[in-house]
């Protein structure tokens, strides 16, 4: 894609609404050039989202140093090294093994890095995530070997819907996130004022998510064009 494929009047428009509602956008920019990418930073954005490891320890190591890089993807374990040094947010760790290795690598770099854990809330087994019961034994592990984990903050949940046009299924499973996440912020992470991320929506769904209670949404499509 040429650099001028970018949609920075849709970026705009996007930005504006979401910044009016409190929400972070992620411009998903998996198999984009450099140069579309730094059309959007020269315009302001700064959070971006990669879904692969090695494209996004190749672009970080192009683009300029205050990008907030997302990794939205499913993470393995033994990838885990390459990114640790300077990812921004982890979006989608769906396992204590992974915890605990994100942790290890974060104290080899000196840095406590941000996750999310990944809820699995659509009617598709193709998509990763824990059910609500895992969620929990996790969250309840995290915080009882917490002073072991000093190096990996659980930062709130991420999510995706069913990729369905039911729109009443969507809006249900968006509603049963953010009932978690709330729940969660309250009892497991009351007083703990770093628990406030409910990462749900991409481009098809967004604005069911946003008002299903997402703060933060993944935008690929409508800034990049198809892939």
């Amino acid at each position: 894609m040429e650099e001028n494929m970018v949609d920075k009047n849709t970026w705009e428009t996007l930005r504006r609404s979401f910044k009016a509602r409190g929400v972070t956008l992620v411009a998903v920019s998996k198999t984009k050039p450099v140069g579309d990418i730094m059309a959007l930073y020269e315009a302001g954005q700064r959070d971006f989202g990669e879904n692969y490891v090695q494209e996004l320890v190749e672009k970080q190591a192009l683009l300029p140093a205050d990008i907030r890089w997302h990794y939205i993807g499913h993470l393995q374990s033994n990838k885990v090294k390459l990114i640790a040094p300077f990812v921004y947010l982890i979006h989608a760790v769906d396992s204590y093994r992974l915890l605990e290795e994100i942790n290890k690598y974060g104290a080899k770099n000196n840095r406590v890095i941000d996750i999310l854990l990944q809820v699995h809330i659509a009617d598709e087994d193709t998509k990763f995530g824990m059910d609500d019961k895992e969620i929990r034994a996790l969250i309840d592990s995290y915080r009882f070997n917490e002073d072991a984990l000093s190096h990996v903050r659980i930062c709130g949940l991420m999510g995706m819907a069913t990729n369905t046009e039911d729109t009443g299924k969507v809006r249900s499973e968006f509603v049963h996130l953010s009932d978690l996440f709330k729940t969660l912020a309250i009892t497991s992470f009351a007083g703990r004022p770093y628990f406030s991320v409910c990462s749900m929506g991409m481009s098809a769904d967004y604005n069911i998510a946003i008002d299903a209670g997402s703060n933060m949404v993944r935008i690929g499509s409508l800034l990049f064009g198809s892939r």
